[in-house]
């Protein structure tokens, strides 16, 4: 079975492998998943991903939980665009396949603590490949987050030194 993935120039055409990760673009946000083969994915869906694709998605900061799925890559996707993304394969070697697939299997059908900063869905999948969670998409938010934290103070702490100036001025 051949997908249509996302390619660097426009729509590509892709064939994951077992183990491969996968990103689906959702808009705001990336929804992350494991390919198992045969067209299926593993990957932890809290309430609002089990809905599937749509404007409810948006809802998973809401939930503490979610479920570790079996589903068709197709089904999640819906609509959205995705592509194989194994983003720390430089950082880290993967985990042979028969222990990440081994791995994956066993935790279908369980609920598991979910937490958009520390226990997302790329956490869990960087989890299965690499034997290490970690989030991509959060690192770069908290960066940006603290880009614009630092451009606000400069703009406060300017504005309160003009404001100190002109005072100082009127009592003279």
């Amino acid at each position: 079975m051949l997908f249509r993935c996302t390619g660097v120039v426009g729509p590509a055409y892709c064939q994951p492998e077992p183990g491969d990760l996968i990103e689906i673009f959702r808009g705001t946000y990336q929804h992350w998943a494991l390919y198992i083969g045969e067209g299926d994915i593993v990957h932890l869906a809290p309430p609002s991903e089990i809905t599937g694709p749509g404007p409810n998605r948006l809802m998973s900061v809401m939930y503490d939980k979610a479920t570790v799925l079996k589903e068709e890559l197709t089904e999640v996707v819906g609509k959205d665009r995705f592509h194989v993304n194994n983003l720390l394969d430089k950082k880290h070697a993967p985990r042979h396949v028969c222990a990440i697939m081994r791995d994956a299997h066993r935790l279908l059908g369980l609920e598991l603590p979910y937490c958009v900063l520390r226990g997302n869905c790329e956490h869990f999948v960087t989890e299965l490949r690499y034997g290490r969670a970690e989030s991509q998409q959060i690192h770069y938010a908290v960066k940006v987050g603290v880009r614009a934290l630092a451009v606000s103070m400069k703009i406060l702490t300017e504005a309160w030194r003009r404001r100190g100036k002109k005072g100082q001025r009127m009592l003279h």
